[in-house]
């Protein structure tokens, strides 16, 4: 498994856990679409835009390797912000390649974005 080196663990101040330690000696857990609800708690709808933010300064629009991100989180945002980057796709593997599909995360989550920034 890949561990992104400099990509924040968790969302600051938070339990909102960004990356895993370890590969999961049960098996990888597999990415799953959640629907996200307009009903959601602003701090969970906060650790999305952070993971967005994150996930934007570390890979920008270029593919980036699963590896060590959480499952959990991602799930939040594939198959909308987050999308496969290959085909087929494994979503059980820590080596599938993602993608952040820029126009979709700066529709829903504007406030993850600098608009000074021009990667």
């Amino acid at each position: 498994m890949l561990k992104h080196r400099g990509f924040p663990g968790r969302l600051p101040g938070t339990d909102y856990q960004f990356t895993l330690r370890r590969a999961n000696p049960r098996g990888v857990t597999a990415l799953t679409e959640r629907p996200r609800f307009r009903d959601r708690k602003p701090a969970d709808r906060r650790a999305d835009a952070g993971f967005v933010r994150a996930l934007w300064e570390a890979f920008g629009t270029h593919p980036f390797e699963r590896g060590n991100l959480d499952a959990g989180r991602l799930s939040w945002l594939f198959g909308r912000e987050v999308l496969p980057a290959e085909e087929p796709f494994d979503v059980a593997s820590y080596e599938a390649l993602l993608v952040l599909d820029l126009g979709v995360a700066m529709a829903a989550f504007p406030e993850a974005f600098d608009p000074e920034d021009d990667r």
